[in-house]
């Protein structure tokens, strides 16, 4: 499970790759519960979550880069 913390670490790239993996495992997993070979469903939940961490880190850096960009243009 990725904390919020150790995402803000992470350059750009390597979240948007991030969030590729996690979303490619959290189908596997869809897939596994479908098909009644998934034992626990936790972990569900916690992909979920974690690909919500992700997106939320990136909209914020993309907020950030959008009101700095905005600021430079009203100097």
């Amino acid at each position: 499970m990725a904390t919020s913390t150790a995402l803000r670490d992470l350059t750009d790239s390597d979240l948007v790759q991030k969030l590729a993996e996690t979303k490619q495992e959290l189908f596997n997993l869809r897939f596994q519960h479908v098909t009644g070979q998934l034992d626990s469903s936790t972990r569900l939940r916690d992909l979920r979550r974690d690909v919500a961490r992700v997106r939320t880190e990136l909209r914020a850096r993309e907020i950030a880069a959008a009101e700095a960009l905005a600021t430079e243009e009203n100097a």
